[in-house]
Protein backbone atom coordinates (compact mmCIF):
# COMPACT_ATOMS: atom_id res chain seq x y z
CA UNK A 1 0.00 0.00 0.00
CA UNK A 2 1.33 3.44 -0.87
CA UNK A 3 1.19 6.44 1.43
CA UNK A 4 -1.82 7.77 -0.49
CA UNK A 5 -3.82 4.52 -0.48
CA UNK A 6 -7.13 4.50 1.37
CA UNK A 7 -9.47 1.75 2.46
CA UNK A 8 -12.62 1.46 0.31
CA UNK A 9 -15.64 -0.76 0.80
CA UNK A 10 -16.18 -2.22 -2.67
CA UNK A 11 -18.98 -4.70 -2.07
CA UNK A 12 -20.22 -7.59 0.04
CA UNK A 13 -18.07 -10.64 0.74
CA UNK A 14 -20.75 -13.00 -0.59
CA UNK A 15 -20.44 -11.38 -4.03
CA UNK A 16 -17.17 -13.28 -4.59
CA UNK A 17 -17.78 -17.05 -4.59
CA UNK A 18 -15.09 -19.53 -3.61
CA UNK A 19 -12.64 -20.04 -6.49
CA UNK A 20 -13.85 -17.02 -8.51
CA UNK A 21 -13.12 -13.35 -9.11
CA UNK A 22 -15.27 -10.24 -9.50
CA UNK A 23 -14.58 -6.71 -10.73
CA UNK A 24 -15.13 -3.72 -8.43
CA UNK A 25 -14.05 -0.09 -8.16
CA UNK A 26 -12.04 1.08 -5.14
CA UNK A 27 -11.97 4.86 -4.97
CA UNK A 28 -11.95 5.17 -8.74
CA UNK A 29 -9.45 2.33 -9.25
CA UNK A 30 -10.76 -0.75 -11.10
CA UNK A 31 -9.83 -3.86 -9.09
CA UNK A 32 -10.40 -7.59 -9.42
CA UNK A 33 -11.10 -9.36 -6.13
CA UNK A 34 -10.69 -13.14 -5.89
CA UNK A 35 -11.61 -15.65 -3.23
CA UNK A 36 -9.14 -18.49 -3.59
CA UNK A 37 -10.21 -22.08 -3.02
CA UNK A 38 -8.86 -21.93 0.54
CA UNK A 39 -11.03 -18.84 1.22
CA UNK A 40 -8.15 -16.34 1.05
CA UNK A 41 -9.02 -12.99 -0.54
CA UNK A 42 -6.68 -11.40 -3.11
CA UNK A 43 -6.95 -8.22 -5.18
CA UNK A 44 -5.15 -6.97 -8.29
CA UNK A 45 -5.74 -4.31 -10.93
CA UNK A 46 -8.84 -5.28 -12.92
CA UNK A 47 -7.18 -4.77 -16.30
CA UNK A 48 -4.30 -6.87 -17.61
CA UNK A 49 -1.34 -4.58 -18.38
CA UNK A 50 -0.43 -6.68 -21.42
CA UNK A 51 -3.52 -6.23 -23.57
CA UNK A 52 -6.35 -4.91 -21.39
CA UNK A 53 -7.95 -8.26 -20.58
CA UNK A 54 -10.47 -8.56 -17.72
CA UNK A 55 -8.46 -10.19 -14.93
CA UNK A 56 -11.60 -10.85 -12.85
CA UNK A 57 -12.55 -13.41 -15.52
CA UNK A 58 -9.20 -15.18 -15.23
CA UNK A 59 -8.35 -18.49 -13.61
CA UNK A 60 -6.51 -18.43 -10.31
CA UNK A 61 -4.72 -20.68 -7.87
CA UNK A 62 -2.80 -20.12 -4.65
CA UNK A 63 0.11 -18.43 -6.46
CA UNK A 64 -1.17 -16.65 -9.59
CA UNK A 65 -4.07 -15.26 -11.57
CA UNK A 66 -4.06 -15.94 -15.33
CA UNK A 67 -5.47 -13.44 -17.83
CA UNK A 68 -8.17 -15.04 -19.99
CA UNK A 69 -7.01 -13.32 -23.20
CA UNK A 70 -3.39 -14.33 -23.67
CA UNK A 71 -2.77 -16.53 -20.63
CA UNK A 72 -0.26 -14.21 -18.95
CA UNK A 73 0.12 -15.11 -15.28
CA UNK A 74 0.57 -12.64 -12.40
CA UNK A 75 1.83 -13.53 -8.92
CA UNK A 76 -0.40 -12.63 -5.97
CA UNK A 77 2.70 -11.91 -3.92
CA UNK A 78 3.99 -8.93 -5.90
CA UNK A 79 2.18 -8.70 -9.25
CA UNK A 80 5.19 -9.87 -11.24
CA UNK A 81 4.69 -12.13 -14.22
CA UNK A 82 6.47 -15.48 -14.60
CA UNK A 83 5.38 -15.33 -18.26
CA UNK A 84 7.30 -12.08 -18.90
CA UNK A 85 4.38 -9.63 -19.10
CA UNK A 86 4.56 -6.22 -17.40
CA UNK A 87 3.60 -6.46 -13.69
CA UNK A 88 0.10 -5.84 -12.39
CA UNK A 89 -0.74 -3.77 -9.29
CA UNK A 90 -1.58 -5.80 -6.18
CA UNK A 91 -3.85 -4.38 -3.47
CA UNK A 92 -4.46 -5.37 0.14
CA UNK A 93 -7.99 -6.74 0.58
CA UNK A 94 -9.89 -7.95 3.63
CA UNK A 95 -13.36 -8.78 4.86
CA UNK A 96 -14.82 -6.61 7.63
CA UNK A 97 -18.27 -7.41 8.98
CA UNK A 98 -19.28 -8.97 5.66
CA UNK A 99 -17.91 -6.08 3.57
CA UNK A 100 -15.01 -6.33 1.11
CA UNK A 101 -12.41 -3.64 1.85
CA UNK A 102 -9.67 -2.86 -0.68
CA UNK A 103 -6.81 -0.46 -0.01
CA UNK A 104 -6.14 1.44 -3.21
Amino acid sequence: MTATAQAHVVGRAEEVPLGEGRAFTAGGTPVAVFRLRDGTLRAVAAVCPHAGGPLADGQSDAKVVVCPLHLNAYRWEDGSSPTGAPPVAVYPVREEDGALVVEA
